[in-house]
């Protein structure tokens, strides 16, 4: 795929395609360094990570204040939606070099987002509209990290996740219900119809015993 195509499946001003851009030239630059994506999918980067990040886009409702974005590694989803939509993102990242990474593509793109360099179970928690992530735990482990997000935010508008999971999406959400009270919508990736974008309205833990 190419920004071209990226631009006519997601309907972005030339301006914004041009920051994509930006941040995808910066990304192949520092991968020689560091390793902040698999090689094999530095190719297919418009679809495997650009589109793949940007089709949440279309699941963020109006007036979304502030995005929490768990485990951001290359900046996938979080730094993606940042970038097209305006909206205020913050992107937890473990990893010192991912980190420094994700500052310089918000420096030189100019993309409204914040990194937080921290364990995502080690951070003091703040109210989010939306909790993403992608491939960063199973599920049952993802909404643990999720948790505190979810209670720091208002009650009055409750917050929801958007995390993109891949073929073992529905043997995860199985195991999750388990210990959490789940209302889940599954939508079909547009970037593999095996994936898929799971919408979880509030979760909340079931009491143990």
């Amino acid at each position: 795929m190419t920004p071209e195509f990226f631009r006519d499946q997601t309907n972005v001003s030339r301006e914004t395609l041009a920051r994509l851009v930006n941040y995808a030239e910066i990304l192949q630059r520092w991968h020689s360094k560091i390793n902040l994506i698999s090689p094999r999918s530095l190719n297919p980067l418009w679809t495997r990570h650009m589109l793949d990040s940007a089709q949440l886009i279309d699941h963020i409702p109006p007036k979304t204040k502030i995005i929490t974005d768990l485990g951001s590694g290359a900046g996938f989803p979080g730094l993606v939606i940042a970038i097209v939509t305006g909206i205020e993102t913050h992107l937890v990242e473990s990893d010192s070099r991912k980190s420094a990474f994700l500052r310089e593509v918000i420096r030189q793109t100019g993309a409204t987002a914040r990194v937080h360099n921290f364990r995502a179970e080690d951070i003091d928690p703040w109210p989010s509209s939306i909790i993403t992530a992608r491939a960063l735990a199973p599920l049952p482990k993802l909404l643990s990290y999720a948790a505190p997000f979810l209670r720091a935010s208002m009650s009055d508008k409750p917050p929801y996740c958007l995390f993109l999971k891949g073929i073992t999406w529905q043997e995860e959400l199985t195991a999750a219900e388990d210990s959490w009270h789940i209302q889940c919508q599954d939508v079909v990736s547009m970037t593999d119809p095996a994936s898929r974008i799971l919408i979880l309205k509030n979760p909340t833990p079931k009491l143990s015993g």
